[in-house]
């Protein structure tokens, strides 16, 4: 292998720790002010020639943009676990291997989905804009009750990482667990959880449901209007995981009519610009698809979005390929 500091461009500033890194190991133009479009991103790769493109799901790869990457380009590494914004055959088709960065986002993405069915529970939204707008009169015993989360039945779907870290933290609340996943999980893992093999014969005995599984923008919602109305009346519905598993106007109509509590949603269906019908109700709690969104967990991300370079330049195995 050449023993040339690896070339790599990137779609947007990375943390200051990566962009040190990036400077010294690295052979690279300058970090982008603002983050790179897709069509800027191919300019700058045919103009630099690099054997890996980091990016984010801000600029992504699909069909006729992978065609127009230069055959330089050994890598694509995401910043991120999800992929739905590269066309993975194609690119796998080309002789460009991916990586994404798992594992490291593991507790964030948890705790933020323990912060998102906390406020929903709790009214945290509604709370927050009564005390913005001037909070001059008492509430009374019976006013803008929430619903207590110790000892509630929670929901999980999708058990892997993030949902058994969910899981791990719900238990702390002494909720009940309930799951459905693909597979039904070893005893150690499950933990005493109780598994469903059908999402319709779990969501009647959940009073809080909680999604952690992929998303296909090409795949109908895996919450509609019928799966909505099997969770029980007064549930709460939280989502960080992807907007396409959700048929916002079914959640809409859910929400409006009471049958849901309230929602906790970190995810949508238009991203960044959610639809204003949702982002109007009261009794939604809501945060900008920022899971990992803190200094420990992104600049873990960018360091191992760096690492699969590196090992990829050096021959070596990527430490979170993603296979075809």
């Amino acid at each position: 292998m050449s023993t040339e500091a690896p070339r790599l461009i990137r779609s947007i500033r990375l943390l200051d720790a990566a962009e040190d890194r990036i400077k010294a190991e690295f052979t690279a133009p300058p970090p982008p002010e603002r983050s790179l479009k897709t069509p800027a991103l191919l300019e700058l790769a045919k103009e630099f020639q690099p054997f890996a493109v980091v990016l984010t799901n801000n600029a992504p790869l699909k069909g006729k943009d992978v065609e127009a990457l230069p055959d330089c380009v050994k890598l694509v590494s995401t910043v991120s676990v999800g992929l739905d914004h590269l066309d993975l055959p194609a690119l796998h088709e080309r002789g460009i291997a991916v990586s994404n960065t798992p594992n490291v986002l593991t507790d964030c993405n948890a705790d933020l989905s323990m912060m998102l069915i906390l406020a929903a529970c709790r009214r945290a939204a509604e709370y927050y804009t009564l005390m913005k707008n001037g909070w001059h009169h008492g509430l009374g015993m019976g006013g803008m009750l929430g619903h207590r989360v110790t000892g509630k039945r929670l929901g999980i779907v999708g058990m892997g990482r993030i949902g058994q870290a969910v899981a791990k933290r719900a238990r702390g609340f002494d909720m009940t667990i309930l799951y459905h996943n693909r597979s039904r999980l070893s005893a150690a893992e499950e933990a005493g959880a109780t598994y469903f093999e059908k999402l319709e014969d779990m969501l009647p005995h959940c009073d809080v449901l909680t999604l952690h599984m992929p998303g296909s923008p090409s795949a109908p919602p895996l919450m509609n209007s019928q799966t909505f109305s099997l969770l029980p009346k007064g549930s709460v519905f939280v989502n960080a995981a992807r907007g396409s598993l959700v048929d916002e106007d079914a959640l809409i109509e859910a929400l409006e009519s009471g049958h849901l509590f309230g929602a906790g949603l970190d995810v949508y269906r238009q991203e960044p610009n959610p639809n204003p019908r949702l982002t109007a109700l009261p009794n939604i709690f809501m945060t900008p698809h920022a899971g990992s969104a803190t200094i420990e967990t992104r600049t873990a991300m960018c360091m191992l979005a760096l690492d699969n370079v590196e090992a990829l330049a050096k021959g070596l195995p990527m430490p979170s390929p993603v296979t075809p």
